[in-house]
């Protein structure tokens, strides 16, 4: 994929995530039609030279392999999630469609910034700020009964040799909204999401960029263990997420795989260095 696509992010896509990320009473005046709908769609890369205030989003953040400490926070957290490679199909300046062709391991790596006014300040501070794996898988389809399906969400981190579990191995299926019903639900927000609260109208940013072909979608961060909650990422840790089908592999496998640093091609793993 060249650069010219938009990178979108859904948050509150896994029950519990915004409350131990601190992120919970940015979306209170956010009305949702179901308890567990997710709360927004947020930009976190946009190319384009005409986003006034928002052209830090112009800057790409992906990397597949380090993460570049910010200068001006702490609490930098690991938010592991899959994302989806997606093709967008319009008409008359509407998104029509979103294809899933492929999905992959992400870190959607959050600073806590409490006074942040938008969610997009927290997700963009640079080059190498978040993280996909390098290794992209095909989608079947992105229906019931697709290869997803069986797929986890494992995520560990490390620090002086010392592995830790940061998120809790979660199923893709455990999400709030999958499948057909979450690309629904992204379209009608890509098309109507007013700029208000947290939240960026995302049709003025699809236009200003003259309506991108692709999209990466990030579809939600799953739930911390103790440990991810409570601890945060500092220079010279590593950060690892990794996307594997639980019926080829048990979660042990997986954490061996991790400590190793390295893992089999039909794992979607993506390993890094904070710098």
């Amino acid at each position: 994929m060249n650069n010219i696509f938009i990178g979108l992010g859904v948050a509150g896509n896994f029950a519990g995530h915004l409350e131990q990320a601190g992120e919970a009473a940015d979306f209170l005046q956010v009305k949702t039609a179901e308890a567990v709908q997710p709360k927004a769609i947020f930009p976190f890369y946009v190319p384009g030279d005409n986003l006034g205030e928002y052209q830090f989003l112009s800057t790409y953040p992906l990397s597949h392999s380090e993460i570049r400490f910010p200068n001006d926070a702490d609490n930098l957290q690991i938010e592991p999630e899959i994302a989806l490679i997606c093709d967008i199909h319009y008409s008359h300046g509407k998104v029509t469609a979103l294809l899933p062709t492929h999905f992959a391991a992400y870190n959607d790596c959050s600073i806590r910034r409490p006074n942040a006014r938008k969610i997009c300040e927290k997700k963009n501070w640079g080059e190498k700020s978040k993280g996909i794996s390098a290794n992209w898988l095909p989608l079947d389809h992105f229906n019931n009964g697709g290869v997803l399906d069986d797929f986890h969400i494992a995520c560990f981190h490390k620090r002086h040799g010392v592995m830790n579990e940061y998120g809790i191995d979660s199923p893709a299926v455990g999400y709030s909204y999958f499948h057909q019903k979450l690309l629904d639900w992204i379209i009608e927000r890509m098309n109507n999401q007013p700029d208000e609260g947290p939240m960026n109208n995302i049709a003025a940013l699809l236009e200003a960029t003259n309506y991108p072909k692709q999209a990466i979608i990030s579809i939600g961060a799953t739930r911390y263990t103790d440990f991810g909650e409570h601890n945060f990422l500092q220079m010279g840790d590593t950060s690892i997420v990794a996307v594997y089908n639980a019926k080829r592999y048990t979660h042990s496998q997986i954490a061996e795989m991790a400590e190793k640093e390295q893992f089999e091609r039909d794992i979607s793993a993506l390993v890094q260095k904070v710098i």
